[in-house]
């Protein structure tokens, strides 16, 4: 409601000056005789005809659409290695409902000792971890990736075990061997505070797995 109660507030500009450049212009129009008076009147008319108009669109500029969420291309599933303990089973559940429930993340994958130990959220059909360049160098930097608008990097290829259109993911070291892969459905919507939080959670699991 607040957003669409702003919209037209926003145009005001622009439709005042459209308004005002077309009075003045049909009032020149249907002005037989044109006096020098009335003639600098219209001229400081049209220009701030043409400023209302201007600042309307720099406006635009200024303030561009919010990227819009997609709806990912997969199944919705919770898929959890059997042969875990059950304490760690319990933690892995626990974890992933906090990531999907406290931040814009609407799938993950848990890679951890060369093993796929988590799926949840939206799932692809490719369940196998591909471990490409960027997972590994996350792996030997210990320091997280985030990829804002994955389809403008080369490298989203390596997360094809993720739905296809994914838009943006964080791919968050876990302990020495693991790897906690989260994506969102909105380009840019992750913020320092659910990188925090992603950050928080691979630390704790990495306890509970090693």
């Amino acid at each position: 409601m607040a957003e669409s109660a702003e919209s037209p507030i926003k145009n005001l500009p622009l439709a005042v000056g459209v308004i005002g450049g077309s009075m003045l212009m049909l009032n020149r129009l249907l002005t037989p005789a044109l006096t020098d008076s009335q003639a600098r009147s219209d001229v400081v008319g049209v220009i701030l005809s043409a400023i209302l108009i201007l600042v309307t669109l720099l406006w635009e500029q200024i303030q561009p659409k919010p990227p819009e969420a997609v709806v990912l291309e997969g199944r919705e599933g919770f898929e959890l290695a059997e042969d875990l303990p059950e304490a760690a089973q319990t933690e892995l559940a626990w974890a992933s409902h906090l990531l999907l429930t406290n931040t814009v993340t609407k799938s993950l994958v848990i890679y951890y000792d060369e093993n796929v130990i988590l799926r949840r959220g939206v799932l692809s059909e490719k369940k196998e971890f591909n471990f490409g360049a960027i997972a590994k160098r996350v792996l030997e930097t210990k320091k997280a990736v985030y990829l804002v608008t994955l389809k403008v990097y080369p490298g989203r290829v390596e997360f094809d075990y993720l739905p296809e259109n994914t838009q943006g993911i964080i791919c968050q070291p876990v302990g020495k061997k693991g790897l906690l892969v989260v994506g969102t459905n909105i380009p840019r919507s992750y913020t320092k505070q659910d990188e925090k939080w992603v950050a928080g959670i691979a630390e704790k699991l990495a306890m509970t797995l090693e």
